[in-house]
């Protein structure tokens, strides 16, 4: 086999045209691509093979150790989380899995190497006092103030990712059914996120009374700028940082993502099942809404000790006389 063609660069570009004739997210690609070629310079800084087969166990090993000890973020020049490098080796895993498959090579030169395992993250979510606070200036912006609020509790009341926010579009949206439709979900799955009365009215208002109007009728998105443009995601990010400052709130990221975790807890909290949870937030398997449920124990302990069934069976006067008999036994 050509040389050529065992080039690493020429396998990336081969590697996500494949991602991309298998559905895979545009963003989900940028990040793959984005990974593969930081290995790529950091097998050419260090005069380090670049051509397949003579790429081994120990240069992958090394970019591990590489991204764990020096690596940096490329704009804020932080070091990595533990969680991105366990995407960096997954991404690692996926490309060399692919390799083989195509037949570039006998054998998975990733087989045997781990994900390396990363801490437990604390997953902050907002108060309700902070909710509040966050609402409140909402409603004070000028001319967005009612689209802000819309989509602040939209994301608190369904889990929304903030890339599934922006893209919805008005047949996305059903107001009878209290439903969304998210088409652009991780992983291109599409699923149906149900919202509560309070958000359908706000979404009511919004879309019939204060949204702007289009620049151009191609333009369904639900969710628009003042000037009639699709919203962008930084866009909403920048909104909740302002609206955070404004409403004086520390301790916890005013973010998008704060929003989605906040939900999460409150759905547990509030009763949900995991089984469900894991449906709504778009998650395609369980481990996900299990970090959930560990981080989120404590509150769950404190909710139990209120609502804990025997517990409060015991006002019933017989059973508490046999509880109170057996423990004497």
């Amino acid at each position: 086999m050509e040389t050529s063609i065992l080039a690493l660069e020429y396998l990336i570009q081969g590697f996500r045209l494949s991602c991309q004739a298998e559905g895979k997210s545009p963003r989900t690609m940028e990040w793959y691509t984005a990974f593969l070629l930081r290995f790529l310079r950091f097998l050419q800084s260090n005069s380090l093979p670049t051509i397949l087969g003579y790429i081994d166990k120990g240069h992958i090993r090394a970019f591990i150790r590489y991204l764990q000890t020096e690596a940096k973020t490329p704009h804020k020049g932080m070091p990595l989380s533990g969680h991105t490098v366990q995407g960096y080796v997954r991404t690692l895993k996926s490309f060399f899995s692919w390799v083989m498959r195509e037949g570039y090579l006998a054998s998975n030169i990733m087989a045997g190497i781990p994900v390396p395992k990363a801490p437990n993250k604390v997953i902050n979510s907002f108060t309700a006092e902070q909710i509040a606070s966050l609402a409140a200036v909402c409603q004070r912006e000028n001319g967005t103030g009612h689209r802000n609020l819309a989509m602040l509790m939209l994301m608190l009341d369904s889990g929304l990712r903030v890339s599934e926010l922006v893209a919805i579009e008005h047949n996305d949206v059903d107001l009878e059914e209290g439903t969304i439709r998210v088409r652009c979900g991780k992983g291109a799955r599409e699923r149906l996120v149900p919202v509560g009365s309070v958000v359908q009215k706000l979404l009511w208002k919004h879309i019939n009374q204060s949204r702007p109007q289009p620049i151009s009728k191609k333009i369904t998105k639900v969710f628009l700028s003042y000037d009639g443009l699709p919203l962008t995601r930084s866009g909403v990010q920048q909104m909740l940082r302002r609206c955070g400052k404004r409403a004086g709130i520390s301790g916890v990221r005013c973010s998008p993502h704060t929003l989605r975790h906040s939900f999460a807890k409150n759905y547990l909290l509030n009763g949900g099942d995991i089984f469900s949870l894991q449906k709504i937030l778009g998650h395609s398997s369980l481990a996900s809404v299990r970090t959930y449920l560990s981080l989120f124990s404590a509150d769950l302990k404190k909710q139990h000790q209120r609502f804990s069934p025997v517990d409060n069976m015991a006002d019933n006067k017989s059973l508490y006389l046999q509880l109170r008999a057996s423990a004497k036994k």
